[in-house]
């Protein structure tokens, strides 16, 4: 096995475009199947989870899908967009789903990227968590603190009888990084 470097990797985070909507749809396969774990995610008879929404990144002008790239390799994805689905604020930015492949995981790479992603759209933002999900709990207490430089006291809520936590904070920066 070749060993990690402990250097932070360049990061990419490209818009994807209509044509590499099956490469965002594999990933969400990955995502789907991490989920998985501790959430009721159907898959379905051929094998695929499905992720309905997708199609909705090129057809509604704000969703913002992107593909994040480390030293030029795939490595994961971000879904954004504006509006809130918790508040229904029209002028929050909404990390609708985060997700950073295994092979790019506890290196910095995820907090990297979402540090680029709240840096390029300034404004109110919002992330869901849920509960159950501890990995991604701890990891956006950490990297909100990171970026933001204090900690985000999370709001419980039930959304379809599930129990979320909602974080809260402002990005004031606006850069051309990433």
């Amino acid at each position: 096995m070749k060993e990690r470097s402990q250097k932070l990797p360049h990061i990419e985070i490209i818009p994807a475009a209509p044509e590499q909507e099956a490469v965002l749809a594999n990933l969400l396969q990955l995502y789907a199947h991490d989920f998985s774990g501790f959430y009721d995610v159907e898959l379905q008879a051929n094998g695929r989870f499905v992720y309905k929404d997708l199609p909705l990144y090129w057809r509604d002008a704000n969703r913002h899908p992107f593909l994040v790239y480390a030293d030029h390799k795939l490595a994961g994805f971000v879904l954004m967009k504006r509006g809130s689905e918790v508040t229904g604020d029209p002028n929050i930015w909404d990390m609708v789903e985060f997700f950073v492949a295994r092979g790019f995981r506890r290196r910095g790479i995820g907090t990297e990227i979402a540090k680029l992603i709240w840096k390029r759209y300034p404004g109110f933002w919002e992330l869901r968590v849920l509960r159950l999900n501890q990995a991604a709990l701890r990891f956006w207490v950490r990297a909100i603190k990171i970026f933001a430089g204090v900690t985000a006291e999370p709001v419980s809520f039930q959304k379809d009888g599930d129990d979320w936590l909602l974080f809260s904070f402002e990005s004031k920066e606006n850069t051309a990084e990433g």
